[in-house]
C-alpha cells in the first residue's frame, strides 16, 4: 500500500493501526507520532500564521474565505510522486484541513484510482468509528477493532471512576479572540470525564460567542483549548483572557491540538486529562498536557 493522509488525525490512525511503513504522504500539520513529516512527502501546505495573535489569525482566515481563496494547498506534483493507493481525507471543516473535494479533483486530474476514505465525525463515538473505517479500507479490520475496543475500555474506566461524583459546570473555550464555544465531540469529552458541558453545541460547530454570555452561564471550570495550539500557547491565551473570564471559575489550559480538537485516538488521552482536572482525587493532572492558570 501507499497511503497519503491529508489530515493529521488520519495520520495518527495509520500509526495506531501499525501501517506507518506504508504512509508516503502527509500534511504540514502532521506532527505526531513523533513527526511523520521528516521522512515522507509533505503534500499539503497552508496559511502562514506563525507569530500572529488569535485575532490576527481570525481576521486572516475570514479575509481569505471572503476572497474565495483556499486555506490549504495540495501540491499535485508531490501527490503524483506518492502514487497513492489509499487517500485519507476529510469533509468536516475547510478551516481545519484540505476539503475532500480538493482531493477528489486532484485524483481526477491525475487519473488516480486510489481508494478514498472521507472522514466526517461529529461526536466522540463517530471519531472512534473513523478508526474502523480506515481499518476496513486498509485491510486491517481486526487491528482496528482491537484498537477501538482498547480505547473504549479506557473510556469506560474513566466513566466508572467519576460516576456518582458532583459534576462541575465546564466551559471549553475553543478560540480566545474572538471567543468561540465548543462543538462537535468536545462536549462528549467533558461528559465522559465527569463534567457538564455548558454553552456548547454537541455534534455541531464551534461558533463565536461573547464574554458576557460566558459569564451568564457561570462555569465552575474554564478549559482553554484553542484550536491548533499546544499547551504553552493555550496557557498564554488563557493568561491573556483571565480578566475576561468569570472570576470564580478555575481556569485551565490544555494541549488542545493533541488532546481536544484533533479527531483521532488521542481524544481518549484528552478525556483522561480532563477527568484529572475535574476530579483531582481520581488522578493528578498531568503537567505535560494540562496547566492550571488560576
Amino acid at each position: 500500500m501507499r497511503i497519503v493522509s491529508l489530515i493529521p488525525s488520519a495520520t495518527e490512525i495509520v500509526h495506531l493501526l501499525g501501517a506507518e511503513a506504508d504512509l508516503v504522504g502527509v500534511t504540514f500539520e502532521c506532527d505526531h507520532p513523533p513527526d511523520p513529516r521528516t521522512t515522507r512527502e509533505v503534500v499539503v501546505g497552508g496559511l502562514e500564521t506563525n507569530g500572529l495573535t488569535p485575532i490576527e489569525i481570525d481576521r486572516l482566515v475570514r479575509a481569505e474565505i471572503a476572497a474565495g481563496n483556499d486555506l490549504y494547498r495540495l501540491d499535485e506534483d508531490r501527490f503524483r510522486t506518492c502514487d497513492p493507493t489509499h487517500v485519507l481525507t476529510q469533509d468536516l471543516c475547510r478551516v481545519c484541513a484540505l476539503p475532500a473535494e480538493e482531493a477528489d479533483g486532484a485524483l481526477e486530474r491525475l487519473g488516480c484510482d486510489a481508494d478514498v476514505v472521507t472522514l466526517d465525525p461529529h461526536t466522540l463515538d463517530e471519531v472512534l468509528g473513523t478508526i474502523l473505517d480506515v481499518g476496513a479500507s486498509l485491510g486491517l479490520t481486526d487491528r482496528a477493532t482491537d484498537a477501538v475496543h482498547a480505547l473504549r475500555a479506557r473510556l469506560k474506566d474513566v466513566s466508572s471512576r467519576v460516576a456518582g461524583r458532583d459534576r462541575p459546570r465546564v466551559f471549553v473555550l475553543e478560540w480566545s479572540d474572538p471567543p468561540f464555544l465548543s462543538g462537535h465531540w468536545v462536549p462528549d469529552l467533558v461528559d465522559v470525564a465527569g463534567g457538564d458541558a455548558v454553552l456548547a453545541d454537541r455534534g455541531g460547530r464551534s461558533v463565536p460567542t461573547d464574554w458576557d454570555t460566558i459569564a451568564e452561564h457561570d462555569p465552575d471550570i474554564v478549559v482553554v483549548a484553542p484550536c491548533g495550539f499546544d499547551l504553552d500557547d493555550a496557557s498564554a491565551q488563557a493568561t491573556a483572557a483571565l480578566d475576561l473570564l468569570p472570576e470564580r471559575a478555575q481556569v485551565w489550559a490544555i494541549d488542545a491540538d493533541g488532546l481536544v480538537v484533533r479527531p483521532g485516538p488521542r481524544l481518549v488521552d484528552g478525556v483522561e486529562a480532563l477527568a484529572a482536572i475535574f476530579h483531582p482525587d481520581v488522578a493528578a493532572p498531568s503537567s505535560d498536557s494540562t496547566r492550571r492558570i488560576r
